[in-house]
């Protein structure tokens, strides 16, 4: 098995959401996972709301990006986390 890159999206619930909270505890559940995060960027979505892009790469596993979705989606804030770009390394 090999690594996979992965463009994670996360979307807060509204612009006045503390983006630099959810990346702290982006960064500490993401650790737990064994996943490395390359780079974390925040992207203008429209109104002064802010979404988060973190490119990460984690061991091939079984259920994929499942984990990784579901413990980003449980922080506080967080609207929505979407899977995009993927690739196996």
């Amino acid at each position: 098995m090999g690594q996979v890159a992965l463009t994670l999206m996360i979307m807060p619930e509204s612009p006045e959401t503390d983006i630099e909270a959810i990346k702290k505890q982006a960064k500490k559940r993401l650790e737990r996972l064994d996943v490395v995060i390359k780079e974390i960027k925040e992207k203008p979505v429209a109104f002064g709301l802010k979404m988060l892009e973190i490119l990460l790469t984690f061991p091939d596993r079984p259920g994929g990006t499942d984990a990784i979705e579901h413990a980003i989606s449980e922080i506080d804030g967080v609207a929505s986390v979407e899977a995009g770009d993927i690739t196996l390394l």
